[in-house]
């Protein structure tokens, strides 16, 4: 099934991670990223590649990126959805090349293997995502900073997993992540209780980033990963910190609007 799959790549100065990312995907007829006008050498690395098609939009959120890939001219039914830090992994190519999806289903969900400077951990927080799909039934929305993919159909799974291997720097990561907590500390201020997930409960009475320390060293069992087990969760404890401060930011302002 592999020629009947074009990957999505989303990328903007991705230059420390999109070489390996475009690697792996060998094996597509013609692999679509879609650009927002990176200044690094992100648009030079994928010239390399010939199989890439690379097109730049301004950026305005990752669901409208999404949506505006999925109307280019694309000479396939399926689409591999990925982020430019996402890597098929030498299992995930064997099944999809062997994947004979039956005509009732639309998608698939992947899992991810989590790594951290090259060693794999042994479990994550990374949700799996819809990233195999029919195109032509599938749009994305915004949810928070997160981007989720409507699915007309039935969604299977696949048993191999998608690796996940960000190196870019870390003062990028951290950039991200105040931005991200903005969008996620307003999300979660509409949203009723009865609609939140057991994460997003303790995010609401403020003990998520002490839960997530416990939960990832232990639960997950992180702690046996040593020093990239630790890293990980400091990056969770510092992500569910961010989100915290920017709740409370949030709490003032609308206080003091009120008030005033």
């Amino acid at each position: 099934m592999l020629q009947q799959i074009t990957p999505i790549v989303l990328s903007y100065n991705e230059a420390p991670n999109i070489a390996r990312t475009l690697s792996a995907l060998s094996w597509a007829t013609e692999v679509l990223v879609i650009d927002s006008f990176s200044t690094d050498s992100t648009p030079q690395i994928c010239s390399e590649f010939k199989n890439v098609r690379f097109i730049q939009r301004r950026f305005t959120s990752f669901s409208e990126q999404c949506n505006f890939a999925l109307k280019q001219d694309l000479s396939t039914d399926w689409v591999l959805s990925m982020d430019a830090d996402y890597i098929v992994s030498d299992s995930l190519r064997q099944e999809l090349a062997s994947l004979a999806p039956d005509s009732q289903v639309s998608g698939f969900d992947i899992e991810f293997d989590y790594v951290i400077n090259g060693h794999k951990l042994r479990g994550s927080l990374y949700p799996a995502r819809t990233c195999l799909y029919r195109h032509q039934q599938a749009h994305y929305r915004q949810d928070g900073h997160a981007h989720r993919v409507v699915i007309e159909g039935l969604v299977s799974k696949l048993s191999a997993k998608l690796q996940h291997d960000d190196r870019k720097p870390y003062s990028r990561w951290l950039s991200s992540q105040r931005s991200y907590a903005k969008q996620e500390a307003a999300k979660l201020a509409l949203a009723p209780w009865a609609d939140l997930s057991w994460p997003d409960r303790f995010r609401v009475v403020g003990i998520a980033p002490l839960a997530v320390v416990a939960h990832t060293l232990f639960y997950k069992g992180l702690i046996v990963d040593g020093w990239p087990g630790l890293v990980y969760t400091w990056q969770r404890f510092v992500a569910e910190s961010y989100l915290q401060l920017a709740r409370l930011k949030l709490a003032r302002a609308r206080s003091k609007n009120s008030k005033g």
